[in-house]
């Protein structure tokens, strides 16, 4: 590929003020500006104004809210972590692969996406030299051969999968791969 690079647009515009921070974590738990207010011991409209980056709270006030919020004041100001979108090329997720103790490389995509709710990460794995193991874990998991072809064993039920072809489990039951062709690169992404 000539051009490795994703264009994306400047770090500030991908970056969510503390409000807009504050309002994401209100409205994925399902909580109203009167809740937080509330149990923050301050009024709605006052949440509303922090919410829409009208007033910057003090020290104090963002200790409250984070709290009530189940986070850390850092939480709230890291800015890193809150980015809306995390690009990441085919290359650097290549070079940053890491090897684990059974053999194979991973990669975990988004790492610092605040709070995310899919755990996705690149897998490649290399005929001979990964070990035979079989693991589980609560939640579930979706799997899907970006290249090569690998057994994928399920509870009591083994899988082939080639390049294209997917699978979607509870990860419960024990799971584990091996590879059929010299080199199988596969998506996992673990809710």
């Amino acid at each position: 590929m000539e051009n490795e690079k994703v264009q994306t647009k400047s770090k500030t515009e991908n970056n969510l003020e503390v409000g807009e921070r504050i309002r994401l974590l209100r409205i994925n738990q399902k909580r109203t500006l009167q809740e937080v207010a509330d149990s923050c011991d301050l009024s709605k409209s006052m949440i509303s104004k922090i919410e829409n980056n009208k007033t910057i709270p003090s020290v104090a006030t963002l200790v409250k809210i984070a709290s009530v919020l189940g986070t850390t004041i850092s939480g709230l100001l890291e800015q890193h972590s809150w980015n809306k979108a995390i690009v990441t090329s085919r290359k650097e997720a290549v070079e940053k692969l890491v090897k684990t103790e059974k053999g194979y490389m991973i990669f975990p995509y988004a790492s610092e996406y605040h709070q995310k709710k899919m755990q996705p990460f690149l897998f490649v794995a290399r005929k001979g030299e990964v070990i035979p193991h079989q693991l589980s874990h609560d939640g579930e998991e979706f799997v899907f051969v970006v290249e090569g072809e690998m057994k994928m064993q399920v509870g009591d039920t083994e899988y082939i999968l080639k390049t294209g072809d997917s699978l979607y489990f509870n990860a419960l039951q024990k799971h584990g791969i091996i590879p059929i062709t010299d080199e199988v690169s596969y998506i996992d992404i673990f809710v």
